[in-house]
């Protein structure tokens, strides 16, 4: 987030390259950098002859190379948008000669998302002498609830760890669909809330009672009861509970309760670091530990594995609920 901070405040400070390559397994950030140029370089009187944008599907490098080139018009700049870069792959190095020597009264911005530059192409060279390259890397699971906390902080919000939790098991890593969420969030609370579990049900639609998140607490302490009930809840609504999630989120528990069993050191701090998880969470699993012995867990993802391959519909003639049922009843017996 550094370096997106620093190419918004060269923006803003006028200090404006000539081109910025925008790529990356992480689209959110692409958006975020592209909108702002789009929005913020020109003003609405100057877009009207002197901002484009192309899809790569649609032009050519070379084509892109002749707007590029072209003067602006009643203004300082031109901006020229290609979105969807990615399509352009397999000519994209074709960009270097201009690389070499840009207009500097255009702004070139590609947005090449899922792919990236080899930064031994003279390309690669090229673009980072002149202009901008900017990687978007994708977050790992266990670094998005930090990332939601530190862009509600931004905004003046706080967010409890469980809460935090919930949207990650029930939106993934996806950025930009975890942003739209925060937004209404946001958008309905006040400033200075600290956001709950139950903002989240209420606001979201996403259970605090009923999800990944308390089955994996329930399967830990291993409360029967509540993992059933949870069970049978995600059989009735199986769209917002798939199966693939609910097993790939156990498998990484007690993947990361088999690193706990080996852990030294088990001070909280020490667990929180070696497990990449958030320090609130860690008597979840030290209460799990005591319940499931090592060979108990690696017996465990092993079941998790096995329920899986089942899940995709090889090798058994299972419900998906079904499927949940036996695998529940296996880890807790």
């Amino acid at each position: 987030m550094n370096q997106i901070k620093a190419i918004v405040s060269d923006i803003k400070n006028g200090q404006i390259k000539p081109i910025y390559f925008l790529m990356g397994e992480e689209p959110y950030y692409i958006d975020k950098i592209s909108d702002y140029i789009e929005n913020n370089i020109l003003s609405e009187s100057e877009k009207g002859f002197n901002q484009v944008i192309m899809y790569g599907r649609d032009v050519s490098i070379d084509e892109i190379i002749s707007s590029a080139k072209r003067y602006p018009m009643m203004a300082e700049k031109q901006v020229i948008i290609v979105k969807e870069a990615q399509d352009l792959s397999r000519t994209i190095e074709k960009i270097e000669s201009y690389a070499q020597n840009p207009q500097p009264t255009t702004v070139l911005v590609f947005n090449y998302k899922y792919k990236k530059l080899d930064k031994r192409k003279k390309v690669y060279k090229a673009i980072a002498k002149n202009g901008v390259i900017y990687e978007s890397k994708k977050l790992y699971e266990n670094q998005v609830a930090d990332w939601i906390r530190k862009v509600l902080n931004g905004k003046k919000y706080q967010i409890e760890p469980k809460a935090a939790q919930m949207l990650v098991e029930f939106l993934g890593t996806d950025l930009s669909k975890i942003s739209n969420e925060l937004d209404k969030l946001t958008a309905i609370l006040p400033a200075q809330t600290t956001i709950t579990a139950t903002h989240i049900e209420e606001n979201i639609g996403i259970s605090k009672d009923f999800n990944n998140f308390e089955l994996r607490k329930a399967i830990g302490q291993k409360n029967t009861l509540k993992a059933n009930r949870i069970i049978t809840y995600f059989s009735q609504n199986p769209k917002n509970n798939p199966l693939v999630m609910t097993i790939s989120l156990l498998n990484s528990f007690f993947t990361q309760l088999l690193l706990y069993h080996g852990l030294r050191d088990k001070s909280k701090a020490n667990v929180a670091k070696k497990l990449g998880v958030n320090i609130y969470f860690i008597d979840d699993y030290v209460l799990a530990a005591r319940n499931y012995s090592m060979p108990k867990v690696a017996q465990t993802i092993a079941l998790l594995r096995d329920a899986d391959i089942k899940s995709k519909g090889v090798g058994a003639n299972q419900t998906q609920s079904d499927i949940l049922k036996e695998l529940l009843f296996k880890i807790l017996h």
